[in-house]
């Protein structure tokens, strides 16, 4: 099904990867140990723009060369495509990843529709709760104050 050759099952991770931390550490490790190859796709600074009302702190480039440096990761690409389903033509894959606070929610369940479709995967990994880069902008914002 996908064109990574002899690889095996292919995941998919994507994210923000803002203020990277041991939340997205945990969410790579836990993907690779349920693929053979991952690749981590890294959410462009416009579409974290639109979806979450601000822009990243760290830039895209950056943001891109850590993620690439994971161990667990197999490659990263940029996310600037306007849907999961136009990544997966892009890049397929057989298996998405998402954090489980995805899960029951209408953007959980609308991924979940668009990709039976297609016959990926939708698997949900524990979320860090203690942990975001949501939390930790906060806390620098904070510092700032």
């Amino acid at each position: 099904m996908t064109r990574h050759g002899s690889v095996g099952r292919v995941g998919y991770a994507p994210g923000v990867y803002d203020l990277f931390h041991v939340g997205h550490l945990n969410i790579l490790r836990r993907a690779r140990e349920r693929c053979d190859h991952l690749i981590a796709g890294v959410v462009s600074d416009e579409k974290a723009l639109l979806a979450k009302g601000r822009a990243p702190v760290v830039p895209l480039g950056e943001r891109l060369e850590i993620v690439e440096h994971i161990r667990f990761v197999d490659e990263a690409v940029v996310e600037s495509a306007a849907t999961k389903l136009e990544m997966w033509r892009l890049h397929p894959f057989d298996v998405i990843f998402k954090g489980d606070d995805w899960r029951g929610t209408p953007k959980g369940e609308r991924l979940e529709r668009d990709f039976a479709g297609v016959g990926v995967e939708v698997c949900y990994l524990p979320y860090t709760i203690h942990t975001s880069s949501t939390l930790l902008r906060a806390t620098l914002d904070g510092f700032a104050s």
